[in-house]
């Protein structure tokens, strides 16, 4: 199968988690086989207008970011190669136009993957975005549902959720505890959404007792703010903040831990609790209005919702009391090809024969 990926920022012009996303989906796409062209404005040094990565064809439809001239040819270019699916990023929005464009000609149906994460500004130009695509893709039911408030139909949307590499959740060997006292781990950049604070306060309830450790993975603008709260607290030796490490050392520390706390007041797709979940941590998350957090507990017997922050140590406390599991076979469901294999089936649902 032909699948065009339209997108005319992707990493390395832009470090948004749905640019990422869609460049792991064309990956995921190639790995099973499938012709996929990513049409984007170029970053690549050399003149070749067309360059492979991992499989994947990259193709420059114009040699830097220049959204007009961009938008003007990916109508053109999806009619030449008449891909038998198209993947649309709606950053700016007027992509999704322009891709459909290119996809009536082409008989090709037109998915939006709409992260959330998009610079938005006009909501008339999202409006127009909403309508021209085939099908409308989120990360998560809360955004699936602001999406909806656009006036399109729910037939006409789906919620693909992110993703983890579960071989390498198995594969990672958990962190050396230095004790075996419970422990509680936090991972989010460090910025005014974190909300780390509502955790801290939950740790300070628990003083009295002399067993417990936390761990805070991550950094940003509002470290410093929070490692003096803490010690504050009075709970500064009991909680590490290790900065951003890479993911195998994040992966070590989940499966080390007992139980996830997430407590920010905004995400796209709380990712990094979808990585403890895999690793086997108690889930407890603080509800929050804008943060789709609390679905990824649905289904999901390790975990614990909150939604007052004076509740948080009560359900830290309850978790810790859960046996300590270090994997957790069921996320399996969320693997990066098994995510892969469900936007695969969208392209069926759409009339693609996708072999």
């Amino acid at each position: 199968m032909r699948i065009a990926v339209v997108v005319e920022r992707p990493p390395p012009h832009a470090d948004r988690a749905g640019a990422a996303r869609l460049r792991r989906f064309a990956t995921e796409f190639a790995d099973r086989d499938h012709d996929v062209t990513v049409y984007c404005a170029g970053w690549w040094d050399d003149r070749s207008r067309r360059i492979s990565r991992d499989g994947v064809v990259y193709e420059a439809a114009t040699v830097a970011p220049a959204t007009p001239s961009f938008l003007a040819r990916v109508p053109w270019l999806l009619a030449r190669d008449r891909p038998d699916a198209v993947v649309a990023s709606p950053s700016p929005p007027e992509t999704v136009v322009a891709a459909a464009a290119g996809g009536a000609v082409a008989r090709a149906p037109v998915v939006c993957d709409w992260f959330g994460d998009e610079p938005a500004d006009d909501p008339r130009r999202w409006t127009a975005a909403a309508r021209a695509a085939t099908r409308i893709v989120a990360p998560s039911e809360l955004h699936r549902t602001r999406i909806r408030e656009l006036g399109v139909p729910d037939a006409e949307t789906a919620v693909v959720p992110q993703g983890v590499d579960y071989p390498l959740v198995e594969a990672t060997p958990p962190r050396e505890r230095d004790r075996d006292d419970p422990e509680a781990v936090y991972a989010r950049r460090l910025d005014a959404d974190a909300n780390l604070e509502s955790l801290l306060l939950a740790l300070a309830e628990l003083r009295g007792r002399d067993d417990w450790a936390a761990t805070v993975v991550g950094d940003g603008p509002e470290r410093s703010g929070y490692e003096a709260q803490a010690a504050e607290l009075g709970i500064a030796d009991r909680v590490r903040f290790v900065g951003d490490v890479d993911r195998e050392t994040r992966v070590a520390t989940y499966r080390a831990a007992d139980v996830f706390v997430q407590t920010a007041t905004r995400e796209q797709f709380p990712v990094e609790l979808l990585w403890a979940l895999a690793a086997g941590c108690v889930g407890v998350v603080e509800y929050q209005a804008d943060s789709p957090a609390h679905e990824l507990l649905d289904g999901h017997d390790r975990g614990v919702r909150v939604t007052e922050s004076e509740a948080l140590d009560e359900a830290i406390e309850s978790a810790w009391t859960e046996p300590h599991r270090d994997l957790a076979e069921p996320l399996r469901d969320y693997d990066h090809a098994a995510v892969a294999g469900d936007y695969l089936g969208l392209f069926r649902d759409c009339g693609v024969d996708v072999r």
